[in-house]
C-alpha cells in the first residue's frame, strides 16, 4: 500500500486546526483500513515525528500500535526547530523485517521539503526486497523534474550492485502520468526503457479522496515482480486515496 495520510488531518484543510481527540481517531482508523486490507508494507506520505502542528505526536508509532505489521521506519526530510517545530516525512511499516534504510532530502528547506526513504526488506527465503517510497513537490515541475533525477540516480546505483536489487518505487507524485514532460511521466519512460517496469494504477484515480479527478499516487513496479493485482482504496480517511498492488515475488531458484 501506499497512501499519503495528509498529516493525519482527515478531510481537514489543514492539520493545526485538528484537536488531539480528532487527530488521534484518525489515526486509529487509518491503522484499522491497514488491518483490513491485509497488507504487508505500508509506504506513507507526509507523516509527522514531531510537529507543533499535530501536538507533537509521533503518527507512525500512533498508527503502529493499532495495526498488526511489527517493524517501524520513519524518514524525516523536512526539519525545522524552534518555537514551531516540524519534523516529518515518509515513512514504512512491514511484516517484513528491515535490514537497511536510508532517508534523502531532495534539498534543504525547514518548511515543505520534500524527499525519498529507500529501506532493504528481507523476505522469509532470506532475499532483499528494496522499496523506495518518496513524495515529489507540488508546485514546481522543474523541481519535479530535479527530483526525479536524483531517483534516478538511486535506482541506478541499486541496479549496479545486482538487477534483483531493483527497487519498487511507489509514493505521491503529485502529478499524473499523462503529462509527458512532467516527473510521473519521465520517470516511467526512464524505468519502463531500461528495467521493464509497469506503472499502476490504469485509470483509477487517486485525488482528492471526495471525488477523485486526478491520479497521483503511483507504484512502480520491476518486470521482476508479478503484478497479481491494483486497487485504489475508497476511503476518506486522507485527502488521498490509497493505492494496494498484490504482487508475487519470482521462485527462487534451487541452490
Amino acid at each position: 500500500m501506499t497512501f499519503n495520510i495528509a498529516h493525519g488531518r482527515g478531510l481537514g484543510l489543514y492539520q493545526g486546526f485538528t484537536s488531539n481527540r480528532k487527530l488521534r481517531s484518525n489515526l486509529r482508523r487509518i491503522a484499522d483500513l491497514i488491518t483490513a486490507m491485509e497488507v504487508d508494507i505500508v509506504a506513507l506520505q507526509e507523516v509527522d515525528e514531531d510537529s507543533s502542528w499535530n501536538h507533537k505526536i509521533n503518527l507512525l508509532e500512533e498508527i503502529g500500535q493499532y495495526c498488526a505489521l511489527d517493524h517501524l521506519v520513519m524518514g524525516v526530510h523536512t526539519r525545522r526547530t524552534g518555537r514551531f517545530r516540524l519534523n516529518y516525512g515518509n515513512a514504512l511499516i512491514s511484516r517484513l523485517p528491515v535490514s537497511a534504510h536510508q532517508t534523502y532530502a531532495f534539498g534543504t528547506r525547514t518548511v515543505g521539503e520534500k524527499g525519498f526513504l529507500l529501506a532493504d526488506l528481507e523476505t522469509e527465503d532470506g532475499r532483499i526486497l528494496p522499496i523506495l517510497n518518496l513524495h515529489l513537490d507540488f508546485r514546481s515541475r522543474a523541481r519535479r523534474l530535479a527530483q526525479v533525477a536524483q531517483i534516478i540516480d538511486c535506482v541506478e546505483s541499486l541496479h549496479a550492485r545486482g538487477p534483483e536489487l531493483l527497487p519498487i518505487v511507489c509514493g505521491d507524485f503529485n502529478v499524473g502520468s499523462h503529462r509527458s514532460r512532467d516527473a510521473t511521466a519521465e520517470l516511467f519512460r526512464y524505468l519502463n526503457v531500461r528495467h521493464q517496469y509497469s506503472l499502476h494504477p490504469n485509470g483509477q484515480r487517486t485525488f482528492p479522496a471526495q471525488w477523485p479527478q486526478r491520479t497521483l499516487d503511483f507504484i512502480f513496479v520491476p518486470e521482476v515482480y508479478e503484478v497479481v493485482r491494483v486497487e485504489v482504496v475508497r476511503s476518506f480517511l486522507s485527502d488521498h486515496r490509497p493505492v494496494v498492488a498484490e504482487i508475487r515475488l519470482p521462485s527462487r531458484a534451487p541452490s
